[in-house]
């Protein structure tokens, strides 16, 4: 079973998000739908996305966490059995352990497909990328008027970054933005150091996520 961004439940929501619509987590779901869940074999459930009633999730799942500041927003996940908890960052692993087994799987990106909008000349200084929310935990490091870019699709976002010597961003954002030759600015305090967000390919996930799995499960598919 795969509970992800095409589920009626998210769906609905995901409807009536206007340009919030174009999140990180809509497009790692499609991601880890397309490129990493084919790669991985188990006989677990995946839940690539949080759906707003929690009302439709498996037992003995493999569950992608996308939040995380709030790791409480996940305490309804200790309810279910049997779930491995896959955080793209080692703290948010440790905060959510309290609520099933939780691993550190780095965040990923398709490689091949952001570098298509890699540029030969960049012609604009520096811009924010990400949703508007996120510009309340800006750093005093990030200039007031740097350009934003918000509410686009990917593929219009990684057209328009690619322009920029420098991106403030965070997450797959900021590693996208570092695929297509940007300098990445501290936007966030909880990151101040940039060095943070490695670019690692979907498939090299699909690798590393597979010899968790391995290893908790005591099972070798090879």
């Amino acid at each position: 079973m795969i509970i992800d961004h095409t589920h009626p439940d998210y769906k609905a929501k995901w409807d009536t998000l206007g340009d919030d619509r174009w999140n990180g987590a809509y497009y790692y779901s499609k991601e880890i739908v397309e490129n990493i869940i084919p790669n991985v074999k188990t006989d677990r459930n995946w839940v690539t996305i949080r759906l707003a009633n929690n009302n439709d999730h498996p037992d003995h799942a493999i569950v992608f966490i996308h939040n995380n500041r709030n790791p409480n927003y996940y305490e309804y996940l200790s309810k279910y059995k049997d779930c491995i908890l896959v955080c793209g960052l080692p703290s948010t692993a440790e905060n959510v352990s309290f609520f099933g087994k939780s691993i550190y799987l780095p965040l990923s990106v398709d490689v091949k497909h952001v570098e298509k909008f890699k540029v030969d000349e960049k012609t604009k200084e520096a811009a924010f990328a990400g949703r508007k929310v996120k510009m309340a935990y800006a750093t005093t490091s990030m200039p007031k008027d740097v350009d934003i870019l918000t509410g686009m699709e990917q593929d219009d976002l990684l057209k328009e970054m690619a322009k920029y010597k420098k991106i403030y961003a965070t997450g797959r954002t900021a590693i996208q933005a570092k695929i297509l030759g940007c300098e990445i600015g501290v936007m966030d305090v909880r990151f101040r150091d940039p060095s943070v967000w490695k670019v690692v390919d979907n498939l090299e996930a699909a690798k590393m996520l597979q010899k968790m799995l391995d290893e908790i499960d005591g099972v070798n598919y090879e």
